[in-house]
């Protein structure tokens, strides 16, 4: 299971944006992908943020076929990227925001040029529904995209809703096109019981593995609240074939690589 275990575009390369812990590594972009063949990773998700979102060549169409040959020799896969770009610009809060609905659907075209099976829309932080208004307005927009999706493809959903709602909310999409991406460290932030979001985990297609502490930062794998052993037997328990994302946290002391692969290690004991 070693090979379902990839990591977050960015988190082996120094940040490029002071003060984020996630961020489109626009200058070293090329250079972490051989970092991930140095580090025998063999998938990582993309990441698209607001800043500079037409530098980032999954936005250029005259070089998404340059993109996914480099990809191909370094044996790296793309199976899912993260729209960051949504959460930090959520049109069903603000009608100018609109035109990020634009975006969304150059995403969804070209990233499944490059294999992108996976469309994760962030509800969270700035994106984080609050009331049955913005719910609605969410829901309607994103039906459009369904014609977009191929067989395979889908949109996925990180959201902060509490577990008993998730559910609700992917059935009122009513379609097999969406999901659930689900994130140990906003769970335990959040303090979740996991026997409740249990009963949503038959629409979880992706996971990010993170940590943290009760409405905390965060923090190495391990040091936070989330109950990795008993999370790893639930998932062999229901044979879950999905991707382990690290979206761990950064180095303090800027060693990169050492850092994401001792939070690889501490994960490769539950498999």
């Amino acid at each position: 299971m070693i090979n379902k275990i990839g990591f977050m575009q960015g988190r082996l390369v120094p940040s490029e944006k002071k003060n984020r812990i996630q961020y489109f590594p626009e200058k070293n972009w090329k250079k972490e992908i051989l970092l991930a063949k140095k580090n025998n990773y063999k998938i990582m998700e993309w990441t698209v943020n607001i800043e500079n979102i037409n530098k980032n060549p999954i936005f250029q169409a005259n070089k998404i076929d340059n993109l996914k040959i480099y990809l191909g020799k370094y044996n790296i896969k793309v199976a899912s990227v993260t729209c960051d770009f949504f959460m930090q610009r959520p049109f069903f809060k603000n009608k100018k925001n609109r035109y990020i609905l634009e975006y969304l659907e150059k995403l969804i075209i070209n990233g499944q040029k490059i294999g992108i099976k996976y469309f994760i829309i962030p509800l969270v932080d700035q994106s984080s529904i609050k009331n049955k208004t913005q719910e609605n307005l969410l829901i309607r927009g994103i039906k459009n995209f369904e014609r977009l999706l191929g067989k395979k493809s889908k949109i996925l959903f990180e959201i902060d809703y509490k577990p008993l709602s998730v559910a609700r909310f992917i059935k009122k999409l009513k379609s097999s096109k969406y999901g659930i991406n689900y994130d140990t460290g906003n769970s335990a932030g959040l303090g979740f019981s996991f026997s409740n979001e249990k009963k949503y985990f038959k629409f979880v297609k992706n996971i990010h593995l993170k940590d943290k502490e009760l409405n905390g930062k965060t923090i190495r794998l391990g040091n936070g609240n989330f109950k990795f052993r008993s999370f790893f037997s639930y998932l062999k328990k229901v044979n879950y074939k999905g991707n382990l994302i690290l979206q761990t946290a950064r180095a303090k002391n800027k060693s990169h690589e050492y850092e994401l692969n001792l939070n690889r290690e501490y994960i490769q004991k539950y498999l």
